[in-house]
């Protein structure tokens, strides 16, 4: 396994994952000092909501209610796969976008949502799209750069490896 670090490593990547933790920490504090809980608050009537919720599990409430112990569980999970995705970046040419910027996007949601769970015991939710009665789960800025930062490792690693086997 090569473990070398290219120069200029993609290491200044973390300077998104900052901002991501930044902007979903900002936001967070103004869901608690400007909306009601448990209120939908429309912006988009029909579609979407501010609705201040909280979350003690993962993504879709798993493990909501499983006493406690979970946040610990996701918060030590979320510093591994970060510490795993930085050491990826360590390893990364810095012109390699394409797998640089998913990966601080996850970084830095993760980390967004381990501040919660540490400061407040939950994760802070309060993006609500909805569609004709149809409801999808509250989320929140950090969710959103984790899922798109894995859809982004998903697919660039898939146009990657095609294009790689092309060569």
């Amino acid at each position: 396994m090569d473990t070398t670090r290219p120069s200029p490593n993609a290491m200044a990547w973390l300077l998104l994952s900052a901002a991501v933790i930044v902007l979903d920490q900002w936001s967070k504090a103004w869901v608690l000092s400007s909306l009601p809980e448990h209120t939908a608050v429309p912006v988009i009537d029909g579609f979407w909501n501010w609705y201040r919720t909280y979350n003690t599990g993962a993504a879709f409430s798993f493990l909501a209610n499983a006493g406690g112990w979970q946040a610990w569980f996701f918060t030590v999970l979320a510093f591994a796969i970060c510490g795993l995705l930085t050491w990826w970046l360590w390893r990364t040419p810095r012109g390699e976008w394409r797998q640089a910027l998913p990966y601080a996007l996850v970084i830095g949601g993760a980390l967004g949502n381990v501040i919660d769970r540490l400061v407040h015991g939950h994760v802070i939710d309060f993006i609500q799209w909805h569609w004709r009665g149809h409801y999808w789960p509250a989320f929140n800025l950090a969710d959103a750069a984790i899922v798109g930062g894995a859809i982004g490792i998903a697919v660039f690693g898939l146009f990657d490896g095609k294009r790689k086997a092309g060569e």
